[in-house]
């Protein structure tokens, strides 16, 4: 192994903020940026193809519920059903964010300690059809338009996980190697360089994101009436699902990959030939193919 002063040595303050009792981690500031941010986006995208206003409003709501709860049971029930379906006390810490000691009913606060991105795609679609029988707006163009902003949020997700020294990759010498102080990063009592997934996970999430973008730019100009759109660029305008098909497939095509080269969350996955991870992309990677190849249909109305 390479002289460890060569790599990057990795140990951030999680905490932003600490004042006395109160704290807000790098973390939790990671998660705002990335939901604030779709919310603006969305928001723009909703009023450039003049979908009124009050149908805009309670989208950010059904989608943050969605992702915050589907993540986290999505974490409990795929990658720690024992432990939360084990015992009362872990089936409550499932749903609140608090930690009991082991051999009593006290408890401290702890946050939420694990969240699944294949839980917040399946809450995500959950919350968007509640929004789209509320609102009647089509849960295609939904669907599209969040799956534009989707990605950069995705990016500051794994900034925020970069800043929580977790989901750390292998062992590796690449000059570009992270140490993680972290219980998981050693090996035989030593910090060993690791690949960091978490950083790579967030700039291929950033270039998905910019790409989506730019496509959707390019192909909806706004000198174009939506007739001549619709009948000139009809594959690329919200409603089709070419833009949650494209979002899905890179970033969870994107994720099988680079599970290769990451440490396993839990322990049962170190006899598996691909992980929970790589599982549960696959069936998201076949539907995101599906609606990016498929042929596209006439828009619904808003």
């Amino acid at each position: 192994m390479c002289n460890n002063l060569l790599f990057i040595d990795w140990q951030p303050d999680i905490e932003l903020l600490n004042v006395g009792s109160f704290s807000i981690r790098w973390y939790s500031i990671m998660w705002i940026v990335g939901l604030a941010l779709a919310y603006f986006i969305v928001k723009f995208l909703y009023e450039k193809q003049q979908i009124p206003k009050e149908k805009f409003d309670p989208l950010f709501i059904y989608c943050f519920l969605g992702v915050i709860i589907g993540a986290r049971l999505g974490h409990c029930l795929f990658y720690e059903p024992d432990y939360f379906l084990g015992s009362m006390k872990g089936f409550i810490e499932m749903f609140l964010p608090i930690r009991f000691a082991p051999d009593s009913w006290n408890w401290t606060f702890s946050g939420y300690s694990g969240l699944a991105s294949h839980g917040g795609v399946i809450g995500v679609f959950i919350g968007m059809l509640l929004y789209m029988k509320k609102t009647k707006v089509s849960l295609m163009i939904t669907l599209d338009n969040v799956s534009i902003a989707a990605p950069i949020t995705a990016c500051f997700i794994r900034l925020g996980n970069l800043m929580n020294s977790e989901i750390i990759g292998s062992q590796t010498d690449v000059p570009w190697a992270f140490l993680f102080h972290t219980r998981e990063a050693v090996v035989d009592g030593q910090i060993v360089p690791r690949h960091p997934a978490q950083l790579y996970e967030a700039i291929a999430y950033l270039i998905i994101f910019v790409i989506g973008l730019l496509i959707y730019v390019k192909h909806n100009k706004t000198s174009l009436k939506s007739d001549e759109i619709v009948q000139k660029n009809r594959k690329y305008v919200p409603g089709t699902g070419f833009y949650f098909g494209y979002c899905i497939a890179t970033i969870f095509l994107f994720r099988f990959c680079v599970e290769f080269i990451k440490k396993e969350q839990v322990d049962f996955e170190r006899a598996m030939i691909l992980d929970m991870g790589q599982i549960l992309s696959i069936p998201l990677i076949i539907i995101g193919f599906y609606f990016l190849f498929r042929k596209s249909s006439e828009t619904k109305n808003k």
